[in-house]
């Protein structure tokens, strides 16, 4: 018997030839391009066409609904997007004050106001006088549709005395306007002992505790990223369902070499949640884990200091949808809304600004459509499957749109 065939009843034949027989194994390897006008092209004496996978472009033949929700129900804060970045890095480690502004007010607002986006919070506004430029770009001018993060200073990280320094720097950046703080993967994935060669540093590392501490007494969060998806930490060969994303980005897995485990940099997260009680964590994209809910949703027992927010993660949660539903609605007064959204134009591996990043976001929480994809992409970039609506009642939905992070970031809307 042949295992995991339709019903394991293909008796006698070896899988090879069952998937040939099936014509599966046309698009399995490396395979030639489409031929001109959208033709497969079949190599000679062959009856069987030949596909390259990054071709195969299925058109669904479910007849279903589809709900186009342009306007999110209720007014949204944006808890994760990018409006600016460090201009300068160095092995993945940004370094500096100088900071690259991506946008103004007046591009994004009118997206904003198509999408009843009430309020977008740039997560990665820097320091110093990165820190000052993005906070007098966005916030000064709108206080009320722009909120800016401060992030550590990991430059300085190998220098004596780093955590009370860091300590007093966020002190001042919360002084000058910054509603919280911000850890990129950097810590756990890319900073070393000297910055950029040694071994990496661990994410609990004793010497960060004065800044978690300074955030927990200032009452500010930390929006805290450490990790990726699993299949980042697995070989990218053919069980990987990730397999066209990391093959065309190569440098975004982190499987070998002397990376951590994802299970060991979650592990270490939890061990900073578990030391700091009063500091409150925003953990990004579902906690680090969206594969595996039930391990965020013990997280999430253990930790009440913990919230999370869905950024680049409806992908994962829609495929899911039954079980989606019940985390949210266990932990509706702990989730926010966040895209991980940059302004367009912008060529990183965030999801790109715009009216239809938000409608799949709203088209996820509000309806009950089926299969339908998770990305505004000719072929989902994150892997080949469609996700589902969790269709959430009124009182969750207006929690996680705002009301969460307007209680966290201590907001009057």
């Amino acid at each position: 018997m042949v295992q995991g065939t339709p019903g394991g009843n293909v008796t006698g034949m070896h899988r090879r030839r069952w998937l040939e027989s099936m014509g599966l194994l046309a698009v399995a390897g490396a395979l030639p391009r489409l031929a001109g006008g959208g033709q497969l092209k079949s190599p000679e004496g062959s009856g069987k066409m030949k596909l390259d996978l990054a071709d195969f472009q299925p058109k669904s033949m479910l007849h279903v609904p589809e709900t186009k929700v342009r306007r999110s129900r209720y007014p949204v804060i944006d808890i994760h997007t990018h409006l600016s970045i460090r201009a300068k890095s160095v092995n993945g480690v940004g370094v500096g004050e100088k900071m690259d502004l991506l946008a103004t007010p007046e591009t994004l607002l009118p997206v904003m106001d198509r999408k009843n986006i009430r309020m977008m919070v740039n997560l990665t506004g820097g320091s110093g006088k990165g820190l000052a430029d993005a906070i007098q770009r966005f916030q000064h001018p709108q206080a009320d549709r722009f909120l800016t993060f401060t992030e550590p200073s990991w430059e300085r990280a190998n220098q004596p005395g780093f955590g009370q320094f860091q300590a007093d720097e966020i002190a001042r950046a919360h002084g000058a306007g910054a509603r919280g703080v911000k850890v990129l993967k950097t810590l756990g994935l890319y900073l070393r002992e000297n910055i950029s060669e040694g071994p990496l540093v661990k994410i609990d590392d004793p010497r960060f505790d004065p800044m978690w501490e300074s955030c927990g007494l200032l009452g500010i969060p930390v929006a805290i990223h450490v990790s990726d998806p699993e299949a980042f930490f697995v070989p990218t060969d053919c069980r990987n369902e990730r397999f066209e994303e990391l093959n065309s980005h190569p440098d975004w897995s982190f499987h070998g070499r002397d990376f951590p485990s994802n299970a060991e940099l979650l592990e270490a997260r939890n061990r900073v949640l578990a030391k700091h009680p009063k500091t409150q964590f925003i953990v990004l994209h579902v906690g680090n884990n969206a594969e595996n809910l039930p391990s965020v949703a013990e997280c999430m027992d253990r930790f009440p200091n913990m919230s999370v927010e869905l950024a680049a993660r409806v992908g994962e949660l829609g495929r899911q949808p039954r079980m989606s539903r019940r985390f949210f609605d266990k932990y509706q007064d702990r989730i926010m809304f966040g895209t991980d959204a940059v302004p367009n134009g912008f060529d990183t591996p965030q999801q790109i600004f715009g009216d239809e990043l938000y409608e799949i976001y709203y088209r996820f929480l509000e309806t009950d459509d089926e299969y339908f994809d998770y990305a505004p992409a000719p072929v989902p970039p994150q892997g080949r499957w469609r996700i589902y609506g969790i269709s959430l009642a009124d009182s969750i939905l207006k929690k996680v749109y705002y009301e969460n992070a307007a209680r966290l970031l201590k907001l009057e809307i």
